[in-house]
């Protein structure tokens, strides 16, 4: 399965156990391949640098870029495509639509509202990290 997580389910599954941590495990054992772009790594850090995340952080002795590379080498980075606006009420969620489309996605997998309200874009599923692990212990 060719898959896009968004920044929260993937920063989710890097510092917490759970679904979203199944999701890239999933892909450490090439079960599903994961895709991102450079503007979705460049909000991944941001977020990572944000005050409430900082505990965290310490706990696991990582910093937000080895977070990040460390992602980075687990996803393929591919350039996004050029898309008209979709999210109006929030234009970040569209970098998770363009990525998608340039990796020819089956999924998005979000727990964001704005795009789990889409349902659909382009033919990509748009599914949470609950319903990815499920259509994945399917396959398995």
């Amino acid at each position: 399965m060719r898959a896009v997580a968004d920044t929260n389910t993937v920063i989710s599954g890097l510092l917490w156990q759970g679904t979203p941590r199944q999701i890239l495990d999933a892909a450490r054992y090439n079960t599903i391949e994961l895709f991102t772009s450079v503007a979705l790594l460049a909000e991944m850090e941001e977020v990572l640098h944000r005050e409430k995340f900082a505990r965290r952080l310490r706990l696991v002795n990582l910093t937000p870029d080895e977070f990040v590379s460390g992602y980075a080498s687990l996803a393929t980075v591919v350039k996004p495509a050029v898309i008209m606006p979709v999210v109006l009420a929030d234009p970040d969620d569209d970098a998770v639509l363009s990525c998608a489309v340039a990796a020819c996605a089956e999924v998005i997998i979000s727990g964001d509202r704005h795009l789990l309200n889409l349902k659909e874009y382009q033919g990509i599923h748009i599914i949470t990290a609950t319903e990815a692990s499920f259509i994945i212990g399917k396959s398995s």
